[in-house]
C-alpha cells in the first residue's frame, strides 16, 4: 500500500511538472521583510491562480541570493525572478533612476508605487536599458514614509550636523549633505550592526525596518520628519531569457500575479507593519520626536528643490537631455495616483485592480520586454 501511495505521488508530481513551469524566485531579504512575507510568499499563491496552473514558483532565500547579489544572480539565471533595487546600480539604470531619485516628494506609499510602475512601463528609454541589462520589469511597490531612526536625539536642524546617517540611496545622501550630516552608504542588512557598534548614528528609513532588520533593539529616538518614500523598486524582476521563453498568456499571468503581490507588499509595509513597528517602538521605550516647524519647512522646501536638481544632475552628468521632462512626467503621475488612492484608500485589492486597468491591461505581451 505504501509503495502504491509513493508511486501515485510521484506520478502526480511528474504530471504537474510536465504541464507547469516552476520558476526560481528570490526576494533577497529576510522572511520578516514585507517583500518576502507579503510579496514573494503571495506570488507563490497568485502564480498558479492567474495562470490556471501553468506557472508555479520555488522560493530561494536570502542565504542563497542576497540583495547585493541579485544583479549577478538575475543576469546569470541563478534566479529567474528577483527583487532588484535600481538605486543599488545607478550606472546600469540612469533613466530608471530618474524617478527613483525624486523620493522626498512622496507622501502616499500606495500612490508612489503605482506612479513608478506606470512610469517605467511606459518609458521607452527605461525599457531599453532594462533590456540591455537582461531583465524585465513587472512593477514597483513602496515603503512607508521615511523618518530618522537614531541612537541620539534629533530635535533640531542643528542636531543633524555631523550626524552619521546610513543612506539607502542618493536622495537621502543628498539630504544628509544638504543639512550637514554625513551620509554612509551600506546595505540595509548591515545597519543593525553599524548602529549597535556606533559606526553610524542612525539611518533614514521606514518604520518597517524596526522589525524587519531588528532596529527596534538599537534605535533610541525617532524624528518623525517626512523624508519621502523608497519606491525605487522592481520587486519582481524577470530574467530576460526566462521571459522570452514564456507564452504571451503566461507572461500576462505572471504580470497579474506580480501586480497583486506588489500591492500586498506596499499594504503590509506602509500600513500594517508601520502600525506593528510603532507599537514595538513604544514598548521598547523609543522616544518619538516631532520636528519643530522650522525643520519641517526646511526639509519640505529642500524636497521641492531637490526634484529640480535631479533633472539638472542627469542632464549634466549623464547627458540625458530629456531629464527635466521625465521628472515633470513622473510628478504628474504622482499627482494622478495620489488622486486615485484618495478614492480607493489603502486597499491592496482595489489599488491592484486600478493599476491593472491603467497600466497592465494596455501592455502587449507579445512584445513587452523583448
Amino acid at each position: 500500500m505504501k509503495r502504491l501511495l509513493i508511486g501515485a505521488v510521484a506520478a502526480a508530481s511528474i504530471a504537474v511538472s510536465a504541464h507547469a513551469e516552476d520558476l526560481r524566485v528570490s526576494p533577497g531579504v529576510p522572511s520578516a521583510h514585507p517583500a518576502y512575507s507579503h510579496g514573494y510568499a503571495h506570488l507563490l499563491k497568485y502564480l498558479p491562480e492567474e495562470s490556471n496552473g501553468a506557472l508555479t514558483a520555488t522560493l530561494i532565500g536570502p542565504e542563497v541570493v542576497s540583495l547585493g547579489q541579485m544583479k549577478e544572480a538575475l543576469q546569470a539565471g541563478v534566479t529567474q525572478v528577483g527583487l532588484l533595487l535600481p538605486l543599488y546600480f545607478p550606472a546600469d539604470f540612469p533613466y530608471l533612476s530618474i524617478p527613483s531619485e525624486v523620493a522626498l516628494v512622496g507622501t502616499s506609499p500606495d500612490a508612489m508605487g503605482a506612479a513608478m510602475t506606470e512610469f517605467v512601463v511606459t518609458c521607452e528609454p527605461c525599457q531599453k536599458e532594462l533590456k540591455a541589462f537582461g531583465v524585465v520589469f513587472l512593477g514597483s511597490g513602496s515603503t512607508d514614509i521615511y523618518h530618522l531612526l537614531t541612537t541620539k536625539p534629533v530635535k533640531s536642524l542643528e542636531d543633524l550636523k555631523g550626524l552619521r546617517l546610513r543612506s539607502g540611496g542618493s536622495p537621502w545622501s543628498r539630504f544628509a549633505e544638504a543639512f550637514g550630516a554625513v551620509p554612509v552608504s551600506m546595505p540595509v542588512g548591515e545597519t543593525f550592526e553599524a548602529m549597535s557598534q556606533g559606526a553610524i548614528d542612525g539611518t533614514a528609513t521606514s518604520y518597517g525596518d524596526l522589525l524587519s532588520f531588528r532596529l527596534v533593539e538599537v534605535t533610541k529616538d525617532i524624528n518623525t520628519i517626512n523624508l519621502g518614500t523608497y519606491h525605487a523598486t522592481s520587486y519582481f524582476t524577470v530574467n530576460g531569457q526566462t521571459w522570452a521563453g514564456l507564452k504571451p498568456e503566461d507572461r500576462a499571468a505572471l504580470a497579474r500575479a506580480a501586480n497583486r503581490a506588489n500591492a500586498d507588499t506596499t499594504l503590509r509595509w506602509a500600513h500594517e507593519l508601520t502600525a506593528a513597528a510603532t507599537a514595538a517602538a513604544e514598548k521598547a521605550g523609543i522616544t518619538f520626536t516631532d520636528p519643530p516647524a522650522d525643520m519641517a519647512e526646511a526639509v519640505k522646501a529642500y524636497a521641492a528643490k531637490d526634484a529640480e536638481a535631479v533633472a539638472k544632475l542627469y542632464a549634466e552628468r549623464d547627458g540625458i537631455t530629456e531629464a527635466d521632462a521625465m521628472v515633470k512626467r513622473f510628478l504628474t503621475l504622482v499627482d494622478k495616483w495620489n488622486g486615485i488612492v484618495a478614492e480607493t484608500g489603502p486597499d491592496a485589492e482595489a489599488i491592484a485592480a486600478k493599476v491593472q486597468e491603467e497600466v497592465w491591461s494596455k501592455v502587449d505581451y507579445s512584445t513587452y520586454g523583448l
